[in-house]
């Protein structure tokens, strides 16, 4: 009996196959916007970010600024290009993780893993002072800022990086899903 359940729940579920391209398709579709905001801002400011990647005392410290900062925005603004398409997605995926553990090690991972301040850190008790002070001294203004949400501190951890990365890696190794994807399509040319 229990057999028979599980052998029907899995011939169901086997039939979900059809639309396994939204997996990928998501995927792709969530991690566009960041990477081509990551990297447009990059080249629309090279000359600030080249000095936060080479400046040892403020920044990342890393050599040759310039270069590292170009091709650091331009992975990322191909990238989410890419993506967005389905057009050599696994093969963009390499450099992008590559950018994420980069990105991981050199300015995230000092920070910890959350990427939202915990509601007990020093910075998010400070947020909430401000808060309420500001509820207390100016209402109006309190409830303008607090009606769509609860402002946040971003702590800047390692756990973005890490969760791009795990989808990044995804996408390499299932591919841009079929369909709604270049890569499908131009497999089916030239099978």
């Amino acid at each position: 009996m229990c057999t028979k359940i599980f052998i029907g729940l899995q011939q169901w579920l086997d039939k979900t196959c059809v639309v396994d391209f939204l997996a990928p398709l998501a995927l792709r579709l969530y991690l566009v916007p960041i990477f081509w905001m990551g990297g447009i801002t990059k080249l629309q400011n090279l000359e600030s970010t080249a000095a936060w990647f080479g400046n040892p005392d403020w920044g990342l410290g890393l050599p040759f600024p310039t270069f590292l900062a170009a091709l650091t925005g331009g992975i990322e603004t191909l990238g989410a290009i890419f993506l967005l398409f389905g057009f050599a997605v696994r093969w963009i995926s390499i450099p992008l993780i590559f950018v994420m553990i980069i990105a991981g090690i050199t300015v995230h991972i000092e920070n910890g893993w959350l990427a939202i301040a915990d509601t007990s850190s020093a910075a998010a008790q400070r947020l909430q002072g401000l808060l309420t002070w500001l509820e207390q001294t100016h209402p109006g203004r309190h409830d303008y800022i607090t009606e769509l949400g609860t402002p946040v501190i971003l702590n800047n951890g390692v756990e973005f990086a890490v969760t791009y990365s795990i989808m990044l890696l995804t996408l390499f190794f299932i591919g841009a899903g079929r369909y709604l994807s270049l890569d499908y399509w131009i497999r089916q040319q030239h099978i």
